[in-house]
């Protein structure tokens, strides 16, 4: 990890658990290759000091906002540039996605605001979401002309059935808090004040448990061959992204997404 990235994702260290903060708040925390390449770093590191738990959140008012949209219009106009740094984004949230699923202790998520996008990858690698109810998951794939990433066809089907996971595809459909906590996305929700209690709670019952049962338990879930399989699909999420990103109707859905942001921009 390069010393410019290192700042993009923080360790901290409460109770021996390893607190991981995505740090690029000014721009919702959004998806980028160095701030992913820090994040694999800092779970490996997490992974070496023997951390008991992992926990990864966000700073600001979003988790993350997935893809960074604009970065991806401003390549538009170039498709060899825009597939070179398509391949390299997804490929990175694929690895990481991976990484996660392969810690070996438990693996917490608390999401501290909106989920988006490729985002969601690091919401459904975790084994507990304790979720603000200000936050909310949202695919935005198809209102972009994007193929989905992140795990919304490699991870989500098999967590709240088949047809619920392309409905919420199809017709880009918002999930409150509440909606996933009744469809099992979220473990517990919380107002956002109470989101840092209510995760040290749970690491604070996880201390009492047996380590090597919960490293077991973890191992035997998400094993070898569970891996490779969401590894296939995670990378025939990215074939299917390639084959769409440098589309001309893509291109149009980006600016039309991105205009009234930049209008917004212009009146302040």
């Amino acid at each position: 990890m390069s010393a410019a990235a290192s700042h993009l994702v923080h360790l901290d260290w409460r109770e021996g658990a390893a607190w991981l903060t995505l740090d690029r708040p000014g721009r919702g925390n959004a998806l980028v290759p160095e701030l992913l390449a820090a994040l694999r770093a800092r779970i490996d590191e997490a992974r070496q000091a023997g951390a008991g738990a992992l926990v990864l959140t966000g700073r600001g008012r979003a988790f993350s906002a997935g893809g960074d949209v604009a970065r991806f219009a401003a390549l538009s106009g170039d498709s060899s540039d825009l597939l070179d740094w398509s391949r390299e984004i997804v490929g990175a949230l694929n690895a990481a996605i991976l990484d996660l699923l392969a810690f070996p202790m438990p693996v917490i998520a608390a999401l501290n605001g909106p989920v988006t996008g490729g985002a969601a990858g690091l919401m459904l690698a975790a084994d507990m979401v304790v979720m603000s109810e200000e936050a909310f998951l949202q695919p935005y794939y198809a209102q972009m002309g994007f193929a989905p990433d992140g795990g919304w066809t490699a991870l989500l089907p098999s967590r709240i059935g088949t047809a619920r996971a392309l409905e919420v595809q199809y017709l880009n459909q918002r999930l409150s808090a509440a909606d996933c906590l009744r469809l099992g996305l979220a473990s517990e929700t919380c107002p956002p004040a109470q989101l840092e209690a209510r995760v040290r709670a749970r690491l604070a019952t996880l201390a009492e448990m047996d380590a090597g049962t919960l490293a077991v338990t973890r191992a035997n879930v998400w094993n070898e061959e569970r891996r490779a399989a969401v590894a296939r699909d995670l990378e025939r999420e990215l074939h299917g992204f390639l084959a769409l990103i440098a589309r001309p109707q893509t291109r149009e859905r980006m600016q039309a997404f991105l205009a009234p942001l930049a209008a917004g921009e212009g009146r302040r």
